[in-house]
């Protein structure tokens, strides 16, 4: 099961936005409130390799993107 990111929406100026996490199914609609306070909020996009990391701690070698001769680069 997929965990996204959402971020509460402030109801005022100056209050803070507050990121959570949520693992939930694929088919489950995205929150519209925070499911503590009732708050209202929006799911966050995280584009490339999200929250599970890669990126900078991959190895690299022969100036491919991975490194492993995946063929991505």
């Amino acid at each position: 099961m997929p965990t996204y990111v959402y971020e509460t929406i402030p109801q005022f100026e100056g209050e803070p936005v507050k990121r959570f996490e949520v693992r939930q199914s694929m088919k489950d609609a995205a929150l519209t409130q925070h499911p503590d306070n009732g708050q209202p909020v929006r799911r966050v996009p995280i584009g490339g390799t999200g929250l599970m990391g890669g990126g900078s701690s991959a190895p690299q070698s022969g100036g491919g993107s991975c490194g492993s001769g995946c063929g991505c680069h």
